[in-house]
């Protein structure tokens, strides 16, 4: 079976947050559920737009974004009261998309995934992708932060 392998930058993340593992955040085996992963990534992105001054996904630099497509590489477990830490970097910045790595990691280090989600800018009002403002292009590039 092949599995799913995301290669980081050699260069620092653009974001780095710490987020506790919840109690609704257990699956039935004792351990982060594969859906709580993907409810961590997006608060990490949260966490980086408001970081960046941005009110959320619907207004990030003159962008609405939405998520086209996720990969997520489980590596170990975490547990209820364990504080993650996320790192996110950005690769193929285009006009009208990039995409954003996550490296999740307990705070003492241990691997628990690896992701990647597909994001595209999206004009709600016509239903159609955009193009990346210049102001959220150069949050991106790391440009201004």
């Amino acid at each position: 079976m092949s599995r799913v392998k995301i290669k980081f930058p050699n260069e620092k993340p653009l974001f780095v947050t710490m987020i506790p593992v919840r109690v609704g955040d257990i699956n039935y085996g004792g351990h982060l559920g594969n859906d709580a992963v993907l409810s961590v990534m997006q608060e990490a992105r949260m966490q980086m737009l408001r970081n960046w001054g941005y009110q959320d996904e619907l207004d990030a630099g003159g962008n609405a974004l939405i998520m086209a497509d996720v990969m997520i590489a489980y590596r170990g477990e975490a547990f209820y009261g364990d504080i993650l830490s996320i790192s996110i970097y950005v690769e193929e910045l285009s006009v009208k998309s990039f995409n954003l790595l996550y490296h999740i990691s307990t705070a003492a280090g241990k691997e628990i995934a690896h992701a990647k989600t597909g994001m595209a800018c999206f004009d709600y009002n016509i239903r159609k992708i955009a193009n990346l403002t210049e102001e959220l292009k150069n949050r991106l590039s790391g440009i201004g932060i």
